[in-house]
């Protein structure tokens, strides 16, 4: 399988045209990724429903096929399906700004352990944020791993996957939000951002961090100070300390204004 496809070795499969339409038409399965042979005729309306639910599309060689399904009955097409169905950005992002409500959301940039994406959410819920948005390409989605890794949380954070990033980051910041990236080179310390405001988190993959690209969309970025041998953290260590950084300066302002 193609690396664009993602880390999804422990997703469930289903397979040949007959199963994949009708999980298609039924929409009770949620069809993280669809592969397949080609999208000429025999597969054109399987295609079509795939796309029409925003469900990223790889043309994948046979090969690919007979190592994912290797008795050989896929008939060229394979749907890689997710322990939780997607949620909308919109919605998500809608939710946050609830009366009562301060964004507190986090994207990540091409985190493809399984291990790494279920811990961070397993934080992002725990530290009250309101939700996670992952890339559709070169990213881990949310298979059974990730789920068990989440201890649960997969259950009650929302993550919604948009195509792409930086377009997704100007749509925050034109709803209010602040972006800040994590980013080694940063000159700044992550305790000197603003968090008490509405804010958006983005943390990268790891061993590459932050494409510059995303980086460069984001309102500002900083670093973790690190004393030791070790020239940084994992990712899903980085995403608990800047998360709690949030919760204790969020806190700090509202015992503040509960005492004047």
């Amino acid at each position: 399988m193609a690396p664009a496809a993602g880390s999804d070795n422990s997703a469930e499969l289903i397979y040949g045209l007959h199963a994949v339409r009708e999980a298609l038409r039924a929409g009770s399965r949620p069809i993280q990724r669809l592969l397949v042979l080609g999208t000429d005729r025999q597969f054109g309306d399987i295609v079509r429903l795939a796309r029409e639910q925003r469900i990223p599309v790889y043309v994948e060689p046979r090969v690919a096929f007979d190592r994912l399904v290797p008795a050989g009955h896929h008939q060229g097409v394979v749907g890689l399906v997710a322990a939780k169905s997607y949620a909308d950005p919109d919605a998500i992002l809608a939710s946050a700004q609830t009366p009562g409500e301060t964004p507190l959301l986090v994207l990540l940039d091409g985190v493809e352990d399984p291990h790494n994406l279920g811990a961070i959410l397993r934080t992002a819920e725990a530290s009250g944020a309101q939700g996670v948005f992952i890339p559709e390409r070169r990213a881990v989605g949310l298979t059974s791993v990730v789920a068990k890794a989440s201890a649960g949380a997969v259950d009650y954070m929302p993550v919604g996957r948009v195509p792409n990033l930086s377009r997704w980051i100007e749509r925050l910041q034109q709803a209010g939000v602040w972006v800040y990236a994590l980013d080694a080179e940063a000159p700044k310390v992550y305790t000197e951002l603003d968090f008490r405001g509405p804010v958006a988190l983005v943390f990268g993959g790891e061993g590459k961090g932050v494409r510059p690209g995303v980086r460069s969309a984001c309102d500002d970025a900083a670093h973790i100070p690190m004393s030791g041998k070790v020239s940084s953290l994992n990712v899903s260590a980085s995403a608990a300390i800047v998360l709690y950084e949030a919760v204790r300066q969020r806190r700090e302002r509202r015992e503040g204004q509960a005492g004047t």
